[in-house]
């Protein structure tokens, strides 16, 4: 839906007649359209303005959040390597330690 601004300019001008100035609806029918043609402007600066945005956004989150999860599994599986590592070579200096690597040699 594109806002090319005639309703908010309608709503100006009628703002404008009046002789006392803006009631609250008046006001709040301007802030209302204001507001939509800020947002329509916006989306269109972005891209997203047409049919198929709704679906290009949804489609993105479902990227991020599957970016995430990979992410958070990948950074489980290094930790999870790092701790076994950790546990070998400790093994490793207390079988040296304890002299049971010298049994081996038989």
């Amino acid at each position: 839906m594109k806002y090319d601004g005639e309703m908010l300019a309608r709503l100006v001008a009628q703002a404008e007649a009046q002789p006392v100035g803006c009631d609250m609806v008046m006001i709040r029918a301007l802030i209302e359209e204001a507001s939509e043609l800020g947002a329509g402007r916006a989306l269109e600066r972005l891209g997203l303005a047409d049919r198929g945005a709704e679906d290009d956004v949804r489609e993105l989150r479902e990227l991020l959040g599957a970016w995430r999860d990979a992410k958070k599994a990948a950074r489980g599986a290094v930790m999870a390597w790092a701790v076994r590592i950790v546990m070998a070579l400790l093994l490793l200096g207390m079988a040296v330690k304890l002299g049971l690597l010298g049994l081996v040699r038989a």
